[in-house]
């Protein structure tokens, strides 16, 4: 059994991690990480106060959230993977997500990127596949990506992460990987503004507006990103229903509503960055 200390960076990181056991069993049919049963089992925590918020239609929506998230970026890599079979797999701001070894085989190398306290935190609580090299660091500092082998190809791809980015920095992301990895694939979620401002209600309370307006949000992906580079190919789809429609018998009414508000009213999609220019 692990300890986990409140307030610790291995706190943080399970949090979401519990969301997702629980999606294991309210919504067995539409998702399912044995893993996060596995580590949760592991260890020497306190859970009840998450589990008292736990029966809320609020508390419950947002696990479904995380979980289509993953599913929606499962599917990406899924999907790319079809024609860059020996492809390299690139999950920037890990934490403890495990969803790239669920995908491909033997021969898809896995890298997972995250600042080194959370790196070291994932290694002492999951673990490190034989497929995978951990590579602690800041995104925005480019130099890890010296560090990737993508002679089969290479899928980058960001779950909750780029909200916390300045549009600039991800601009600067999304030319340096057009620059030196032909034919890759980015996929990240993002908000519109309106989404922004709800999602961030908090975290907004510690930046003045001036700081805030920085930070990523799009209400036209496709038209925004695209005048970055004539390199790549810029399309969306909705974060909770673009790839599933969630008609499942776990799901009710009310998360579908939900959902529809969220991908429509709140702009919540998955951008998904074609790089166009091939390798020589």
């Amino acid at each position: 059994m692990i300890q986990i200390k409140k307030g610790s960076v291995q706190e943080t990181l399970i949090i979401p991690l519990y969301a997702r056991r629980m999606c294991n069993k309210r919504f067995a049919s539409l998702y399912s990480d044995p893993a996060a049963d596995e580590v949760c089992e592991n260890l020497d925590y306190d859970f009840s106060e998450i589990e008292k918020k736990a029966d809320t239609t609020a508390y419950e929506f947002g696990a479904l959230e995380g979980a289509m998230r993953q599913l929606d970026m499962m599917w990406e890599i899924n999907d790319y993977l079809k024609n860059h079979p020996n492809a390299a797999i690139v999950c920037l701001g890990c934490g403890l997500d495990q969803d790239p070894r669920r995908c491909g085989g033997a021969g898809n190398k896995i890298y997972n990127l995250d600042f080194p306290d959370t790196i070291e935190a994932r290694e002492e609580l999951i673990g490190v596949d034989p497929r995978e090299t951990n590579i602690p660091g800041d995104i925005n500092d480019l130099s890890w990506m010296d560090k990737i082998d993508a002679e089969g190809g290479v899928i980058f791809y960001a779950a909750g992460v780029i909200h916390y980015f300045k549009k600039e920095d991800v601009k600067k992301l999304v030319l340096a990987m057009a620059e030196k990895f032909p034919e890759s694939r980015f996929v990240f979620d993002t908000v519109n503004e309106r989404g922004f401002k709800m999602m961030m209600k908090v975290v907004l309370k510690n930046w003045d507006m001036k700081e805030a307006a920085a930070y990523f949000r799009t209400d036209d992906a496709v038209k925004e990103l695209s005048l970055w580079s004539d390199r790549i190919k810029v399309s969306t789809r909705g974060y909770m229903l673009g790839y599933y429609d969630m008609k499942n018998p776990e799901v009710k009414a009310i998360h579908r509503f939900l959902a529809k508000i969220a991908d429509k009213m709140l702009g919540m999609q998955i951008v998904k960055i074609e790089n166009k220019h091939k390798a020589r």
